[in-house]
């Protein structure tokens, strides 16, 4: 195990993708996918070091990998690829290999997020531990409409009371924006969410995770719109 660090980005990067292929490392808004997020994680003085496990580095690296002491690429074992492994394992797999005090995992499918956002999370993260309160932050989107299950059953609503939209109560969507934990709250629960996790807001702006290509097409137009405002 490497030397341990206070604070250590995940960002795994797959070179395989289903619904938009290659889409780790397409052009978007100029710039490949995985540029956006890791420059943003650059960008953040706390994060001493950026670990990219990936099973397609020279696919990565002939995309524009920028140079930096803080990056280090891990060559992902052949046991944890393929579609169907479940991301802890990746996860567990760079914990193994780098120590650090707290682990702040995003992804490049995250191109929006902000480095305001991430260093107030890692700053609710460490509040948390201090309090005992939490032990983990993930972040979420809230919804505020009306929601039914498969069968038709409300969900947050009466049918027969209807609230305005915004007396509704919400509900939280994980949006796999951002993960922070440390060793101890993985170990707790085997997942990159602990057992006293925070839910931390995100602005809508922000909390694109691309998945498709409508998705790849809104995310990008509020991309471009941002650089020309």
């Amino acid at each position: 195990m490497s030397t341990s660090f206070q604070t250590v980005a995940l960002l795994p990067m797959k070179a395989h993708s289903e619904r938009i292929p290659g889409k780790n490392f397409k052009e978007f808004a100029g710039l490949p996918l995985f540029r956006w997020v890791l420059d943003t994680l650059l960008s953040i003085d706390e994060i001493e070091k950026i670990i990219i496990n990936t099973d397609g580095r020279d696919i990565l690296e002939s995309h524009g990998l920028p140079a930096s002491e803080r990056i280090l690429v891990r060559d992902r074992p052949e046991a944890i690829c393929g579609d169907e492994v479940s991301m802890n394992r990746i996860i567990e797999n760079d914990m193994d290999a780098v120590a650090a005090e707290k682990y702040v995992m995003t992804h490049t499918t995250n191109p929006l997020i902000s480095p305001k956002t991430i260093r107030d999370a890692i700053a609710t993260f460490e509040k948390g531990l201090e309090t005992s309160r939490h032990d983990s932050v993930f972040t979420v989107s809230r919804l505020q409409s009306r929601f039914y299950d498969s069968e038709g059953k409300p969900l947050n609503h009466d049918p027969d009371r209807l609230l305005r939209t915004q007396d509704l109560p919400p509900l939280f969507e994980e949006n796999s924006n951002l993960y922070i934990f440390s060793r101890e709250s993985f170990e707790s629960t085997n997942a990159r969410i602990g057992k006293r996790p925070f839910m931390l807001e995100t602005p809508f702006l922000e909390s694109f995770d691309i998945d498709d290509e409508d998705g790849w097409r809104l995310a990008e137009l509020v991309a471009l719109s941002e650089q020309t405002a």
